[in-house]
């Protein structure tokens, strides 16, 4: 009897250990995101004056894997598709404060949270947010997997008036997701435009006479 219960245990023990590797060591699940709660489609901010904006579709999200072990994510991009049109948003760029290309990113078990901006190619057709119903696809290519994974897909609607809101410079439009009514509100904001660079550049030498005349 002793014997018995001494062999279950053994067995038991064994096979916490084996299951215990499989999750550590061995399963390679895969990365998930959370809902974002805001999405926005609209210009992005150009460097200059003298560079057109290109469309851009951002949002937030938290990025995390399936396994202890971690995954890597090689790229991400958005897939926007009305009717016959689609266009890939294929560069991705992510961070909070700063900013940097994204490339080989690690996630963990425990999430990476990010803002996270997607763009048109430079060599692209021009594109525009018009009306109508969009179905929008977040993929991430995954280091190993040779198919893409499809993180996150949202319908969303651009009314007429949103569209002609949109045509005017400087203009996104925002989704912000509503916990009652469980669906995402567009509002349409108007950012500022870009300051003058040589008025900022005069105003910079302004100043500095105004110290050194002080002084």
């Amino acid at each position: 009897m002793a014997e018995l219960i001494s062999v279950t245990i053994s067995v038991l023990a064994l096979s916490v250990s084996a299951v215990t590797a499989w999750l550590t060591l061995f399963r390679r699940g895969t990365v998930r995101m959370t809902q974002p709660t805001v999405i926005y489609f609209g210009p992005d901010t150009p460097r200059s004056r003298d560079e057109s904006p290109l469309p851009k579709i951002y949002l937030r999200t938290l990025l995390f894997a399936t396994s202890k072990r971690g995954r890597v994510v090689e790229s991400m991009h958005v897939a926007l598709s009305r009717n016959e049109t689609h266009q890939n948003f294929n560069i991705w760029v992510y961070g909070d404060e700063r900013l940097v290309r994204g490339s080989g990113l690690f996630v963990g078990e425990a999430g990476i949270s990010a803002n996270h901006h997607f763009l048109t190619p430079l060599d692209g057709s021009p594109f525009r947010f018009t009306e109508g119903r969009y179905r929008m696809q977040v993929f991430a290519q995954l280091l190993g997997n040779r198919e893409r994974t499809m993180l996150f897909t949202q319908t969303l609607e651009i009314s007429r008036e949103m569209a002609a809101q949109l045509a005017e410079p400087d203009c996104g439009l925002y989704f912000d997701w509503g916990p009652d009514s469980s669906r995402y509100l567009p509002h349409v904001d108007k950012r500022p435009p870009l300051p003058n660079e040589d008025f900022l550049e005069m105003l910079n030498l302004t100043r500095r006479s105004k110290s050194r005349s002080g002084a």
